[in-house]
């Protein structure tokens, strides 16, 4: 029923432009033909750079649909680190998810890309970790535990930048950051909470280092009295270790590392942490995210009924 509704409406709105003087049908932006590249319609793409370093960065932005016609509206900003992967994905899952009526606050999204023409993971291997020593399976002089610059960076510039162009609520800040991505803004959390409002913390490798972070994680806890945040922590069911089989990871237990890490969290009774830890079943390290992002999204935007 609802998809032959749908059909039904398409094509009257199609026969209505069809009817319509050409000047009065709006524009639809197209992609470029003739073999030139895809591109992310509706997106921006401006040249932040950290002052600090001079590491040359870029941050992608796509503002939410109602953006132009609402000019008196500010909105929550999204952030979400490995920006080539988890923008457009994160951008897909908030319009879907919107698609059959307001089911999540609209919101702006802010990708943070790795150093401009870098190589990925050097990128995040040196930005989004705590420790300069790294994973074994790193290469030979591979530069680690920049992550309290690159947080810096965050704070000092991205923040001030996107804030100062477009129409946003500072006070509704959300991160969003996978493996990596997820470790850093574990970091954030517990050394600079309120630079967020909200966390989603994707299969964290809390394995960096010999659980470099878990470690640290006591003493940083013991310094704040409060978290006023609400946290979604999410790993696959086959992130854990199970030995004999093949779904399972053999050489770290990343389900019982965030289960550590949630419990540490909680036994400080931190005022203000609102905090969701949860196993997503049938999924592994490199399947899990979308499905995470999804259901981040839902914890830290929700409309709930009434509002």
């Amino acid at each position: 029923m609802h998809i032959a509704k749908s059909a039904f409406i398409g094509a009257v709105m199609l026969s209505a432009c069809s009817a319509a003087p050409a000047s009065e049908v709006a524009a639809v932006p197209a992609q470029r033909g003739e073999g030139q590249a895809y591109e992310l319609l509706g997106s921006q793409v401006h040249d932040v750079a950290d002052p600090a370093s001079g590491i040359d960065y870029q941050v992608f932005v796509a503002l939410p649909p109602s953006y132009a016609a609402s000019p008196e509206r500010s909105y929550p900003v999204v952030y979400v680190t490995d920006a080539d992967y988890g923008f457009p994905v994160l951008r897909a899952i908030g319009r879907r998810l919107n698609g059959a009526g307001p089911r999540i606050e609209e919101f702006i999204l802010v990708g943070l890309s790795y150093g401009k023409g870098e190589d990925p993971m050097a990128s995040r291997r040196r930005d989004y970790t705590p420790s300069a020593r790294g994973a074994s399976d790193a290469p030979e002089g591979a530069l680690h535990g920049q992550s309290q610059r690159y947080r810096d960076y965050l704070r000092d510039t991205v923040l001030p930048f996107v804030e100062s162009r477009f129409r946003t609520m500072p006070e509704r800040r959300i991160y969003v950051g996978h493996s990596y991505g997820g470790l850093l803004g574990a970091q954030i959390l517990m050394t600079e909470p309120a630079m967020f409002s909200g966390y989603v913390l994707g299969s964290p490798s809390f394995w960096f280092d010999k659980k470099y972070l878990l470690r640290q994680a006591p003493g940083l806890l013991d310094r704040l009295t409060k978290v006023d945040a609400d946290v979604y922590l999410y790993v696959g069911e086959y992130e854990a270790r199970r030995v004999g089989d093949r779904r399972f990871q053999q050489e770290v237990d990343m389900v019982a590392d965030n289960r550590t890490f949630t419990t540490l969290l909680r036994a400080r009774g931190l005022a203000g942490l609102r905090l969701t830890d949860e196993v997503l079943a049938d999924e592994d390290h490199l399947s899990v995210a979308p499905r995470g992002f999804t259901r981040g999204l839902l914890h830290t935007l929700v409309i709930e009924p009434g509002d």
